[in-house]
């Protein structure tokens, strides 16, 4: 059942109840987690605003091509998209 991305449609129905409980806490809690870091790292929410900026003026044919180019040429602590992450100084 897989579909043309490969993933495929999760049957949460096969979980016994306890199962599905914990799955449930888990997914809250990993929401919690993210919303935590993306509070705590300001400069997450720049670096996508200017990874979205980058593409809509380009507008690139294929977009998971242009944001694997455009997030692994992140890597030199001295670019200046990275400034003011506080991981990376």
């Amino acid at each position: 059942m897989a579909g043309k991305d490969g993933l495929t449609k999760l049957d949460v129905g096969v979980l016994s109840a306890e199962q599905q409980e914990t799955l449930r806490q888990f997914k809250v809690r990993t929401r919690i987690d993210n919303e935590i870091y993306l509070r705590s790292h300001p400069e997450v929410e720049e670096l996508i605003g200017d990874f979205l900026r980058d593409m809509l003026l380009k507008r690139p044919s294929d977009i998971r091509e242009f944001a694997a180019d455009y997030f692994s040429s992140l890597k030199t602590p001295t670019d200046p998209r990275m400034e003011g992450n506080s991981d990376m100084e």
